[in-house]
């Protein structure tokens, strides 16, 4: 049954798409068609008439609350698996490092063994700091030639290019298209067409300003377009993979450099519990990486161990190794 009516979702979406009012205005036209090309008000007694709308109104409202019952039972379903499997990880990673701390052995060294372990010691700190060090070296060297040529992102994390402007979050992107044709451009003369992987935008007997493949694809459904002060067209477009960051909006376009995309905290509040703990998570980790420190997972596993020594100091923990 749903089919039959999502085969005209496109011819709505369309409409409504263009009708700034939204939708009251939709309603409008719709109840404004019925009574101009169709006797709708007048086949039948008017009480008729209305009945018809209000049955299906509580039609569809019911429906639409059942599915939305639906999804908050399964959000809620979902986020106590994954509290879950998180318990369950946690705790099977601290018997595992407890486990290894477990295996180590108490050995009693004379004073000339400990002085030779401490000379040892301290030689492999030195050669691990100076391969740190070259590496660092090297992977500084890397970085700059892999960031030559690219632009720095705008305050939107995206780009201010000659002919539009683009933003991004995790999940979308914001397209601002100014329409330079020299006279008021009304929406029948705006020509847009969005694709999952391809974008065009132009006004129709002008070339086209955008007319190329998407860095990436888009859910078409969740996109739309309005026509703003009847010269800028804004397009707002939905990723599919809402997890990454795009270094540019069209094919052939400049590159953006996104290790200087930032974030804004206003836009990870409005990402769900558990893709905002994953975000955050990822951007903690890539920062402890760059400066050389403990990721954390690593951490996590160093204060268990840590904690697990400060209990039991007759063990030795010489040869447990954590990472």
């Amino acid at each position: 049954m749903s089919s039959d009516y999502e085969k005209y979702d496109a011819v709505l979406l369309s409409l409504a798409t263009q009708m700034s009012g939204g939708v009251p205005q939709l309603l409008d036209v719709l109840f404004s068609f019925l009574s101009r090309k169709t006797d709708f008000y007048t086949g039948a007694p008017l009480d008729e008439a209305r009945k018809m709308v209000l049955n299906a109104f509580d039609t569809h409202s019911q429906e639409a609350l059942k599915l939305a019952e639906e999804a908050r039972k399964k959000k809620e379903e979902d986020e106590r698996k994954l509290a879950e499997r998180r318990a369950a990880r946690k705790a099977k990673e601290e018997a595992e490092i407890l486990a290894s701390a477990n295996q180590s052995k108490v050995v009693e060294l004379t004073d000339e063994e400990a002085a030779e372990f401490e000379r040892q010691q301290k030689a492999k700190e030195n050669e691990k700091e100076e391969k740190s060090v070259d590496k660092n070296e090297g992977k500084d060297a890397e970085e700059e030639e892999d960031e030559k040529g690219k632009i720095k992102p705008n305050a939107g994390n995206g780009a201010d290019l000659d002919k539009y402007k683009w933003t991004q979050t995790l999940d979308e992107i914001d397209l601002t298209v100014p329409l330079k044709v020299g006279f008021p451009v009304k929406t029948r003369d705006v020509v847009v067409k969005i694709e999952k992987s391809h974008l065009h935008v132009g006004v129709k007997g002008h070339p086209p300003i955008i007319d190329g493949n998407l860095r990436a694809q888009i859910k078409v459904e969740n996109s739309s377009w309005t026509l703003e002060k009847s010269s800028i067209v804004m397009l707002n477009l939905e990723k599919v993979n809402g997890m990454e960051w795009w270094d540019h909006l069209i094919e052939g376009d400049p590159i953006i450099n996104t290790k200087k995309v930032q974030p804004e905290n206003s836009k990870l509040s409005d990402l769900d519990g558990e893709t905002r703990a994953m975000v955050e998570k990822m951007m903690y980790d890539q920062r402890q990486k760059e400066l050389g420190l403990p990721t954390s997972e690593e951490k996590k596993k160093q204060d268990i161990l840590k904690k697990f020594m400060e209990q039991h100091p007759e063990m030795d923990f010489s040869n447990a190794k954590i990472g």
